[in-house]
């Protein structure tokens, strides 16, 4: 596939049918994934990718915690109060996806029950979760975004779906316990990957961008 066209065809896709991905078709998405930039080379990175009974497993546990009432105690600050255009585009977003579920904006039971959906990973029969060590901060995330783009691109060129989210990190110490990893591994964000259900309502919700001169000043 073109990489315009992969670009284009991109985007979050939160329903997956439970065909796995053929593994040697998920390495050699993750080692071109490796050729992502990063700065002075460090490529820092750590990504775990988990499929199966330990990715049901896991997605379970989550679920519990947030049923329970045990409030999320992300490595890194998830608290983000959004204004002016970016709150704009915050609520379009929210307004596409729940409109594409039927979900009303009263309706809190289902509203909670999408939300979770986020820590089951979508019922993805794969997902990646990438951390980076703890002496590195925001120089290094930047690092990791550049990779989850590289790597997202290469699942789209190759029919794979995917949705990176934030909504993944909000557990890590239940990550860490379930994936045997020391405090040092900070988690930064989750991928969920697979091939999409097209059946899956939250799958028809399309989100748009900003015009170019919103976004790119150009200097001569």
């Amino acid at each position: 596939m073109p990489l315009d066209q992969a670009i284009a065809l991109r985007r979050s896709v939160r329903g997956y049918l439970p065909a796995e991905v053929p593994e040697q078709t998920i390495r050699a998405v993750f080692q071109l994934a490796q050729a992502a930039p990063s700065n002075c080379n460090i490529q820092p990175w750590i990504a775990h990718v988990l499929s199966g009974e330990s990715l049901r497993a896991l997605g379970e546990r989550m679920v519990a915690a947030s049923e329970a009432g045990i409030p999320p105690d992300p490595d890194f600050s998830a608290d983000r109060r959004f204004t002016g255009v970016y709150r704009e585009r915050q609520v379009d977003a929210a307004v596409q996806l729940y409109g594409a579920m039927g979900i009303e904006r009263h309706d809190r039971p289902r509203r909670d029950w999408a939300y979770r959906r986020n820590l089951n990973f979508f019922g993805a029969p794969h997902a990646v979760l990438v951390f980076m060590h703890g002496a590195f901060e925001e120089r290094e995330a930047v690092d990791l975004g550049i990779y989850a783009q590289t790597l997202m691109l290469a699942m789209t060129a190759r029919g794979i779906a995917s949705c990176a989210q934030g909504a993944l990190s909000l557990y890590p110490t239940i990550i860490r316990e379930h994936l045997g990893l020391p405090p040092s591994n900070r988690l930064i964000f989750g991928i969920s990957f697979g091939y999409e259900d097209g059946g899956v309502a939250a799958n028809r919700a399309r989100v748009g961008r900003a015009e170019l001169d919103q976004s790119v000043v150009f200097h001569r």
